[in-house]
């Protein structure tokens, strides 16, 4: 039996007055125009934290305070599984711009159902929804 590769990958759960950022990943990315929280994949060098400042700092040219680690998601796709850490996050007064993604959204909570997010991102946003009590 053959075991799926596993990456692990972190995400950013930002909130400014009760809206969550959210990205719209790359037309020829994996799972191309979908939404997610913003984050990427942790290199085999890297601890959660660093993984997600990095990548946040590429994708949306902004540098993010990590803070808590919310949760954590296993969610298997057809050719890998993935293992998602979501952190509370906070980037001050900057402002995100869409560097190395489709697009950026400031969407509340009652508003997510309008955008299609992966498999293991629906089931954080699921999770969120469900620790919130909206």
């Amino acid at each position: 039996m053959n075991e799926k590769p596993l990456v692990r990958v972190v995400s950013a759960e930002i909130q400014r007055e009760g809206r969550y950022l959210l990205v719209q990943r790359p037309e020829k990315a994996v799972l191309p125009l979908l939404w997610e929280f913003p984050g990427g994949r942790v290199r085999d060098d890297e601890q959660e934290h660093e993984a997600l400042t990095r990548a946040v700092r590429a994708r949306l040219g902004v540098d993010l305070r990590v803070g808590e680690r919310l949760m954590e998601v296993r969610h298997a796709y057809p050719a890998y599984e993935v293992v998602l850490a979501v952190y509370r996050c906070d980037l001050g007064d900057e402002e995100p711009s869409p560097v190395d993604v489709a697009a950026i959204a400031w969407v509340e909570p009652a508003h997510f159902a309008d955008y299609p997010f992966p498999g293991a991102d629906q089931a954080t946003v699921d999770a969120l929804l469900g620790i919130k009590g909206s």
